[in-house]
């Protein structure tokens, strides 16, 4: 969502609402939209950390005297893939979806 010099409010100082100069209301919105436009970005991070906790959960069937299972094998790749199968925000979102409980949604996180 892209913001306009109209969308801030006015800052108060000791209570008192004082008007924003107009250098400091674009300083706002020019800040607002470079935040804004790296949502996707903030968003891929989520997206990375979720993928490398998950990972981590089954690292220990990758020791040496552990036979790791194919579908663990499958799904494993599957999260290393998640940022080149999955690169829109839109995509992201979906990954991100979580349930009432807070739970993520998309079956990719579901380990087998």
């Amino acid at each position: 969502m892209t913001i306009t010099k109209d969308d801030i409010a006015p800052k108060f100082v000791n209570g008192v609402a004082v008007s924003w100069t107009d250098a400091e209301i674009q300083a706002r919105v020019d800040e607002w939209n470079a935040w804004e436009s790296k949502s996707g970005e903030r968003k891929l991070e989520q997206v990375k950390k979720i993928r490398l906790q998950k990972l981590i959960e089954t690292d220990y069937l990758a020791n040496s005297d552990v036979t790791m299972p194919d579908n663990i094998k499958t799904w494993r790749q599957s999260l290393r893939n998640l940022p080149q199968d999955f690169s829109t925000e839109e995509q992201y979102d979906l990954l991100l979806a979580r349930d009432e409980q807070g739970n993520l949604t998309h079956s990719i996180w579901s380990k087998p």
